[in-house]
């Protein structure tokens, strides 16, 4: 993954010395289950989804520059979701220690102009449960459009299914920039 950098952030490939500061956020209760994942339970769990990112090469690591601490990640996968056609979803995730100062937004906007600048996608797609509120306010900040509620989309740990899907096409992108 290219590394990108932002006002506040540093979008970069992981390492697995960021196994700790994944940890850190991914341990918590709130992060992953808001993101549909439990949440770890050990150092070594992280070091595995460090191993997953490695392979995958769709997912940066969000280092933060003032203390260079990882906060969470952000990534273009390449899922498909029943009956919508698009070229990549977007994803993040964001230690709650960070939540409510539009990180998100920052590290999720440079994603989406490498999305459309960079790999020249057409069409980007996100999604969140219905109970993520807050994932829900930056989808709309970001400028992305409702699409329709996919009531059996992705399986959550807890066995719970759903997502509200958002699309941006490139002429959204170019018109928000």
């Amino acid at each position: 993954m290219e590394r990108l950098e932002t006002e506040r952030l540093i979008l970069r490939e992981w390492c697995k010395e960021d196994a700790v500061d994944m940890y850190t956020y991914a341990s918590g209760d709130k992060v992953g289950p808001m993101a549909g994942w439990k949440p770890h339970e050990n150092v070594e769990e992280s070091v595995q989804i460090i191993n997953m990112f490695q392979e995958s090469d769709d997912t940066w690591a969000i280092e933060w520059k003032d203390n260079h601490a990882v906060i969470g990640s952000v990534g273009l996968h390449r899922t498909r979701k029943p009956g919508i056609s698009y070229d990549v979803e977007l994803g993040y995730v964001l230690s709650e220690k960070y939540w409510g100062r539009q990180i998100a937004v920052e590290a999720a906007q440079a994603a989406i102009a490498y999305a459309f600048e960079k790999m020249n996608i057409t069409r980007l797609a996100v999604s969140h449960f219905p109970d993520n509120i807050q994932s829900r306010r930056v989808i709309e900040k970001l400028g992305f459009r409702f699409l329709k509620y996919i009531a059996d989309g992705f399986t959550r740990y807890d066995g719970k299914q759903g997502d509200n899907v958002y699309i941006m096409e490139k002429e959204d992108y170019e018109r928000l920039r």
